[in-house]
C-alpha cells in the first residue's frame, strides 16, 4: 500500500518515460537566461555589442563628455529591438511610421542646434560655408548647407522608417498571393519568404546602426 502511494512520485511512472524531470525546466523558462546564467552567452553577445559601439562612438564625438555614447548605444538598442518585433507576426512595427522616427530624430536635431549655435556660433557659421569654396558661390553654398542642415531629422525619419515599411509591405503581397498558386509555386514562394526574412532580419540592423552613427555624426559637427 505505502509503496504504490510512493510509487506515483516515480519518474517513470508516466507511459514508461521520464517526462516528469521536465517540469524542473518550466521554471528555468520564464526566468530571463541573461540573468540565471552568468555571464551568460547573450549578456556577453550583447555587452560585447555595447562596447563595440561605445569605442566606435567615442572616436567620432569631439566632445569628450562623460557617458557621451551612451544616448546613442541606447538610441541604437531602442531601434533594434523594435526593428526585430516587427518581424514578428501580428505584432506593430512602430519603426515604420514617421510618428516614432520623427520624435527620435527631431530632438536629436534641435538640442545639437540649440548647442551649436548659442555655444559655438562661430563654428556653426563655418560649416554654412565649406573650405575652399569660391567668393561667387558662397551665397549659394550658404543657402544649400542651410537647407541640407534643416532636412537633416527628416532625411533620418524617412530613411529608416521607407526602410521598414518596404520590406513588410513586399513580404505581404508576395504572401497573399499564397493561396491561388501551386504546390510548386507555393513552395518557391515559401524560400523567397524566408530569404525576405533573413534580408529584412539584416535591414533591421544596418538601419538601426545607420541612425545611430548619422545622429553621431550630426552631434559631431556642432563642437
Amino acid at each position: 500500500m505505502m509503496m504504490n502511494l510512493f510509487s506515483s512520485f516515480d519518474p517513470s511512472s508516466n507511459l514508461g518515460l521520464s517526462l516528469n524531470w521536465t517540469s524542473t525546466l518550466i521554471g528555468l523558462l520564464v526566468i530571463p537566461p541573461m540573468f540565471w546564467v552568468i555571464p551568460s552567452r547573450l549578456s556577453m553577445f550583447w555587452t560585447k555589442i555595447i562596447f563595440t559601439l561605445h569605442t566606435e562612438f567615442k572616436i567620432l564625438i569631439v566632445n569628450k563628455f562623460q557617458g557621451s555614447t551612451l544616448i546613442f548605444v541606447s538610441l541604437f538598442s531602442l531601434i533594434l529591438f523594435n526593428n526585430f518585433l516587427g518581424l514578428f507576426p501580428y505584432i506593430f512595427t512602430s519603426t515604420s511610421h514617421m510618428t516614432l522616427t520623427l520624435a527620435l530624430a527631431l530632438p536629436l536635431w534641435l538640442s545639437f542646434m540649440i548647442y551649436g549655435w548659442i555655444n559655438n556660433t562661430i563654428h556653426m557659421f563655418a560649416h554654412l560655408v565649406p573650405q575652399g569654396t569660391p567668393a561667387v558661390l558662397m551665397p549659394f553654398m550658404v543657402c544649400i548647407e542651410t537647407i541640407s542642415n534643416i532636412i537633416r531629422p527628416g532625411t533620418l525619419a524617412v530613411r529608416l522608417s521607407a526602410n521598414m515599411i518596404a520590406g513588410h509591405l513586399l513580404m505581404t503581397l508576395l504572401g497573399n498571393t499564397g493561396p491561388s498558386l501551386s504546390l510548386l509555386m507555393m513552395n518557391i514562394l515559401l524560400i523567397t519568404q524566408i530569404l525576405l526574412l533573413i534580408l529584412e532580419s539584416a535591414v533591421s540592423i544596418i538601419q538601426s546602426y545607420v541612425f545611430a552613427i548619422l545622429s553621431t555624426l550630426y552631434s559631431s559637427e556642432v563642437n
